[in-house]
């Protein structure tokens, strides 16, 4: 599976799962993949048109904004967005909690249909909130 982390999260981590994961998921980082300063809705647009694509975000800004969630909801990818308090924690309580949820992320993203929204809860390993405008 292709896994994009966000310019909110370092590139370091998506080298390190991209490692961590190497010939079983393809992991990289936005500005690995786009370069700096890309426009969410070209971002999205560009990933989508690829095929599918599972995006971990500490972004929820695509959540709120209307025409960016409107270009989400279209398209073939899958979101995880970390909630405010896994966003507001440390690099390695991120890190430790996306290995928590890894497979559970993975397997729900094999299921949903594209352009599915999903929090990424701080202590939950099994669940995963779908996001709403």
């Amino acid at each position: 599976m292709n896994i994009l982390i966000d310019e909110h999260l370092p590139p370091a981590l998506a080298r390190a799962l991209d490692e961590l994961f190497k010939g079983e998921h393809k992991v990289v980082h936005l500005r690995d993949k786009f370069g700096p300063c890309v426009k969410d809705v070209e971002g999205i647009e560009a990933l989508s048109r690829e095929g599918r694509w599972v995006i971990i975000s500490a972004d929820r800004r695509i959540t709120k904004n209307r025409a960016e969630y409107h270009v989400f909801r279209n398209s073939r990818l899958i979101g995880f967005f970390m909630s405010r308090a896994l966003y507001k924690s440390k690099l390695t309580k991120q890190a430790e909690r996306l290995l928590a949820v890894w497979d559970g992320m993975i397997e729900l993203a094999m299921r949903v249909e594209g352009g599915a929204m999903f929090e990424l809860p701080m202590k939950s390993t099994t669940r995963f909130p779908q996001l709403k405008l």
